[in-house]
């Protein structure tokens, strides 16, 4: 029996008391098998998620807005995870991305435990960022009540920001200060406390659901596709093309070559520029659309 004291994180399970002593078969299905709820514990939290997602798109949709990831540890370098491949996936400029980690830069690589405890440092990289009204920050803490992720959260909703606060232990601090609680509760770890298992596979669950929605509502997808993804290599570049004769129907490889060529390789502008647009009135229409290539297509009848 935990004391209440205790996250639900730091919990030990019965079921696998003796998991050191299995073979490696059956301990590894279970651990497994415990991964597989982790995904099913976020299905509860579905509506939050949406409901975050939907204010967050609100305010990013301001070209001041930026998106904050903030948390110590695991949660921490998932957090940077997803924040980084946001500008290659869906063009998000990197000027609106600031990635805030207990202990610094050096904490993406290497661990730095007792950083987590620092609240004046969570606190002062809110204002080192003059963070404000046109932001969203996300704070991730398995525990739920991580101090320097908590004091990260507060700072930023006093400032104004759009706070989302995500936690596997219910009754923490950092649910308690965010406007946009988000609760997924694993419970105990296969190996006790660890939770960088259960824990950190729900978060990194959450936090794709939560951007890849954002990003959705902004217009950065169109039919199912990464219409706004950086064609900066080989592989992409041909997968730009692919995705140019699937909304254009142009079968020629020339014709969708030379317009990936005239929009600079952006899959929006050069779908305009197949349908007969020069690139700055393909360029002008999408920014009358909201950056959205349905509507700009509604615009010329397509």
């Amino acid at each position: 029996m935990m004391p209440p004291s205790l996250p639900a994180t730091e919990a030990i399970n019965p079921r696998y008391r003796d998991i050191d002593a299995w073979d490696p078969l059956s301990s590894v299905q279970a651990m497994w098998e415990a991964q597989m709820a982790a995904a099913a514990a976020v299905q509860p939290a579905l509506p939050a998620l949406a409901e975050a997602a939907a204010a967050a798109a609100l305010r990013l949709a301001n070209p001041a807005g930026r998106l904050v990831y903030a948390g110590a540890g695991t949660s921490g370098r998932i957090g940077v995870q997803d924040g980084a491949e946001l500008p290659p996936t869906f063009d998000w400029p990197q000027h609106r991305l600031v990635l805030l980690i207990a202990g610094g830069d050096q904490a993406f690589t290497r661990s730095i435990e007792n950083a987590e405890d620092n609240r004046e440092a969570g606190a002062q990289a809110i204002a080192d960022h003059a963070i404000g009204p046109h932001d969203v920050v996300i704070g991730t803490a398995a525990s739920g009540s991580t101090p320097y992720t908590t004091a990260v959260i507060a700072a930023a909703r006093a400032r104004g920001a759009l706070t989302i606060g995500l936690a596997n232990s219910p009754g923490g601090t950092l649910l308690a200060a965010a406007e946009h609680p988000i609760l997924v509760e694993t419970g105990a770890e296969a190996i006790a406390g660890s939770t960088r298992m259960k824990a950190g596979t729900a978060q990194k669950i959450v936090l794709n659901l939560l951007s890849s929605q954002v990003m959705i509502q902004l217009g950065r997808v169109h039919l199912g596709l990464m219409v706004d993804m950086q064609a900066k290599n080989e592989k992409l570049r041909h997968r730009a093309v692919r995705m140019l004769r699937h909304l254009t129907g142009e079968p020629d490889e020339a014709r969708l070559q030379a317009a990936l060529a005239a929009a600079d390789n952006k899959v929006k502008t050069a779908v305009l520029i197949v349908h007969g647009l020069g690139r700055p009135a393909a360029e002008a229409l999408l920014a009358r659309s909201g950056n959205r290539l349905r509507a700009a297509l509604q615009e010329i009848g397509k």
